[in-house]
C-alpha cells in the first residue's frame, strides 16, 4: 500500500492502534466513542481498513483466545507510526461539512414548511447529542478517570469544539425554527424578515468582507 493509497480512515484507526493494540470490538467501540460525530466513515471501513493495514506492513495481527472464542488484536508497527507521523506533518485539507439537512433546508422553498422545520430538528438534535457526548468523555477526564490521561491535552481541545459547535449549533436551530413557523409559506419569503436576520449574521463584517 503506497502512501497515495492510505485514506483517511487509514490514519484514523492507524492513529487509534498507535494509543495501544485494539481487538476488533474494542476497535469499533472506540471509533463510536471518539469518532463518530466527525468521522463516521471509519465505522464502515472497521473490518476490512485493518487488514489493509496488516498487508501493508503497517499494522499487526495476532489472534487471541478469550474464553472458547478466538480474536484478532491489531497493533500498529514501526512503520506505521512513521507513516502516521508522517501524514501528522502534512498540510491539512479545508475543513468540510457534508448535511443532507443544510441540502434540504437550501431548498425547502419547493416543499413545506413541515420539510424544513424537520430538518431543523434533526440537525437540533444531532448538536445535541454531540454536546452532550462530548461532555460525557470531558466529565471523565475531568474526575481523572479518562481512558487516556497522557492524552488529556488533546482530547480537552477536541471536547471544547465539539461542545462549543454543539451548543451553538442548537441554540442556531432553535432559532431557526422560530423564524419559519413566523412563514406564511416557504415558495414566497418574508424579505423584512430575511433581511433582518441577514444582518444579525453578518453584523460589522458585513461591510468590510471580501465578496
Amino acid at each position: 500500500m503506497s502512501s497515495r493509497r492510505l485514506t483517511t480512515t487509514s490514519y484514523a484507526i492507524l492513529g487509534l492502534l498507535a494509543t495501544q493494540p485494539w481487538s476488533t470490538y474494542e476497535l469499533a467501540n472506540q471509533l463510536r466513542r471518539a469518532l463518530h460525530f466527525f468521522w463516521p466513515r471509519a465505522e464502515s471501513n472497521l473490518y476490512a481498513e485493518p487488514k489493509r493495514l496488516v498487508a501493508a506492513g503497517l499494522a499487526d495481527a495476532r489472534e487471541e483466545w478469550n474464553g472458547d472464542r478466538k480474536r484478532t488484536v491489531y497493533s500498529i508497527t514501526d512503520r506505521g507510526r512513521a507513516r502516521l507521523e508522517e501524514w501528522l506533518g502534512t498540510d491539512v485539507p479545508p475543513v468540510r461539512v457534508e448535511s443532507e439537512a443544510y441540502l434540504r433546508i437550501l431548498f425547502g422553498n419547493m416543499g413545506s414548511k413541515d420539510n424544513i422545520l424537520r430538518a431543523l430538528r434533526r440537525i437540533e438534535d444531532d448538536a445535541i447529542a454531540m454536546s452532550r457526548h462530548y461532555v460525557e468523555l470531558g466529565e471523565e477526564y475531568a474526575r481523572g478517570e479518562g481512558l487516556f490521561p497522557d492524552r488529556i491535552h488533546v482530547n480537552a481541545l477536541l471536547v471544547s469544539l465539539a461542545v462549543a459547535q454543539g451548543r451553538t449549533t442548537a441554540a442556531w436551530a432553535r432559532s431557526a425554527r422560530a423564524d419559519v413557523d413566523q412563514w406564511s409559506e416557504t415558495a414566497v419569503p418574508d424579505v423584512d424578515l430575511a433581511l433582518k436576520k441577514l444582518r444579525e449574521a453578518i453584523g460589522d463584517a458585513g461591510a468590510t468582507a471580501a465578496p
